[in-house]
């Protein structure tokens, strides 16, 4: 075993940090089900939800395999997205020409602060989601963790370009059904996902831990598929995408929901 594993942080202290990524999670599913009222949400709610889930994420990280994970999980998950947005903004690759629009706050190297803490949000989960559904496979789990991640941008690109957030100059040819986003953009997440997942895979002990120690990332996880596809049903007038969100993302919730239930009648 190496440091990075939960057996190496004392119980007491993993307890505590638990309920803390706990708590901050369950405060970020309250600020997102105000978003479907505010016609996507606002800067304020679009903050307090990235900054919220981001910490449950790092919490979660340093309560179940210690401040190593911690450390690797902002400088390559954070530091990773930073430089791949700021490298997009300026040339377009990976993901296309777009541009942001000033309406996220405080930027850094010309990407709002915000977007580099959504990369740290959401890869903690894809990856805990995908060591507990391909856990002895590594190349195969990096895959299944990158479309995990990639997935959910899904959801998340079209909502945050109709909010005004980010501009594409040429959003065709585009997904079936998520229209005004382009399939460059969807590559390049993939890309970007690989090196982010892989290299948090290789970097942190994959030893398999009890369920129960993971239920916040997992939680998070089934948590935003859910409610982004609601969302885009009824509340921001999506209802395409919501459907193509629900069968990508879904060919990773599903099957973990299924991993769930076997898990509890067992």
């Amino acid at each position: 075993m190496t440091g990075t594993e939960a057996g190496a942080v004392p119980a007491t202290d993993r307890g505590g940090r638990q309920l803390a990524a706990a708590a901050l999670a369950a405060a970020a599913v309250l600020v997102q089900m105000v978003f479907p009222f505010t016609d996507g949400g606002t800067l304020a709610l679009t903050a307090a939800s990235v900054l919220l889930l981001s910490g449950a994420a790092l919490a979660h990280a340093l309560a179940t395999r210690g401040p190593r994970a911690l450390v690797v999980l902002l400088v390559v998950a954070g530091g990773g997205g930073l430089v791949a947005e700021a490298v997009g903004v300026s040339t377009g690759v990976p993901f296309g020409r777009y541009d942001y629009t000033g309406t996220l706050g405080w930027e850094v190297l010309g990407v709002p602060a915000l977007v580099p803490l959504a990369w740290i949000m959401m890869s903690w989960p894809a990856l805990v989601v995908a060591r507990l559904l391909v856990p002895h496979r590594r190349a195969l789990r990096v895959v299944v963790a990158a479309w995990a991640l990639t997935a959910w941008d899904v959801f998340l690109d079209p909502q945050m370009v109709d909010a005004g957030h980010w501009t594409w100059d040429s959003p065709h040819p585009a997904l079936p059904g998520v229209e005004g986003i382009p399939l460059t953009n969807f590559a390049g997440w993939l890309l970007v996902s690989l090196l982010i997942c892989g290299l948090l895979d290789r970097l942190l002990a994959d030893a398999p831990l009890p369920l129960r120690l993971d239920a916040v990332p997992v939680a998070v996880y089934l948590w935003t598929y859910f409610s982004s596809v609601l969302a885009h049903a009824l509340f921001f007038g999506r209802p395409p995408v919501a459907l193509v969100g629900a069968l990508l993302m879904g060919l990773v919730a599903w099957p973990l929901v299924a991993r769930l239930l076997r898990e509890r009648r067992r």
